[in-house]
């Protein structure tokens, strides 16, 4: 990184040293492989050019706008996806607030706003089927037109395939709603996670001989309800490799059935994490569905099962602890 990592709220607040920049322009929602591809390119040429990698996205996502009433779910977190973007070597973000201001700015009209923030912008990447303007009316060649006579080039950077498929967050979205976590985390290209505080909770699994970390999360997007082998780390500070454990994520029906979905992990071994502290979860696959059992001993004997099938992925997984 060039600098100190800088986010600015929207294109007014930019300030930037005199340098020049190269800037990916996306939602990036969920930092996945496609959109690392994109970013990445914009990181290795400002590299080798001396200059700025900034990142121009949009905060909120677009869809709060055009469709309040069932807007899309995001992957991850705003924080989340700033400290994603901060660990690929990006020197500076723009959140654009999306409004309906922002919305009416005509494609012809973008990259000129965009120079005028960013003086030094020398080159813009997107990828291949982006989109922008009002009504979306602007493409990859339309920005390459609006933009070479302004002495801005343009790369536009090919979709990432899995297994034959465009990966793109729609597709992430679809594979952790359905708790297949294992293929979102081959799109995303490193485990998905989640951080938060360890809360009290009331000791249930403590006293069936399961003690469990409570952690206080509350996602967008949820993940299928289930139990999972996970791995959990400090959320902050130097790397580590992760402990084994094992999660459930839902609604507890067997002992509550209501509220909201509490995610408790279980560490496979000594824990070092008590109430207060803050941790990441790494999510590696499911386990099985959440169910309700007949009774405390019912459930006792299935989390048995649950941490021996954890145990047993773990052995045969290669190394899934890191992000």
């Amino acid at each position: 990184m060039s600098g100190p990592f800088q986010v600015f709220a929207g294109l007014e607040a930019i300030r930037l040293p005199d340098r020049t920049a190269h800037v990916a322009i996306g939602m990036f929602d969920g930092v996945h492989r496609g959109h690392r591809a994109v970013i990445e390119s914009a990181v290795d040429a400002a590299r080798h050019a001396g200059g700025l990698a900034g990142v121009f996205t949009f905060w909120p996502h677009p869809s709060r706008l055009f469709r309040p009433e069932n807007p899309t779910r995001l992957i991850f977190s705003r924080e989340q996806r700033l400290q994603l973007l901060r660990e690929l070597g990006v020197d500076f973000v723009v959140e654009q607030p999306f409004d309906e201001s922002f919305a009416r700015i005509a494609a012809e009209d973008f990259v000129p706003r965009l120079k005028e923030r960013i003086p030094g912008l020398a080159t813009l990447y997107v990828g291949e089927n982006w989109q922008f303007g009002r009504g979306r009316t602007g493409d990859v060649q339309a920005l390459i037109r609006f933009a070479n006579p302004m002495q801005i080039g343009v790369v536009s950077v090919a979709r990432v395939h899995y297994n034959g498929e465009p990966i793109s967050s729609t597709r992430i979205r679809g594979e952790l709603a359905e708790g297949r976590v294992d293929v979102a985390n081959a799109l995303l290209g490193f485990p998905y996670f989640c951080e938060g505080p360890v809360i009290p909770g009331r000791q249930l699994g403590r006293r069936i001989g399961f003690p469990t970390l409570n952690v206080e999360w509350k996602p967008d997007l949820a993940p299928a309800f289930g139990v999972y082998a996970v791995t959990v780390s400090p959320a902050a500070g130097e790397e580590v490799d992760g402990l084994r454990a094992v999660a459930n994520f839902g609604l507890r029906p067997t002992v509550d059935g209501d509220g909201a979905p509490l995610l408790e992990v279980h560490v496979l071994g000594e824990c070092p994490y008590d109430v207060g502290d803050t941790v990441r979860v790494n999510w590696h696959t499911m386990l099985r569905r959440e169910r309700r059992f007949d009774s405390i001993e019912a459930l006792r004997e299935q989390i048995g099962r649950d941490r021996a099938a954890a145990l047993a992925f773990f052995e045969r997984a290669p190394s899934p602890c890191r992000r």
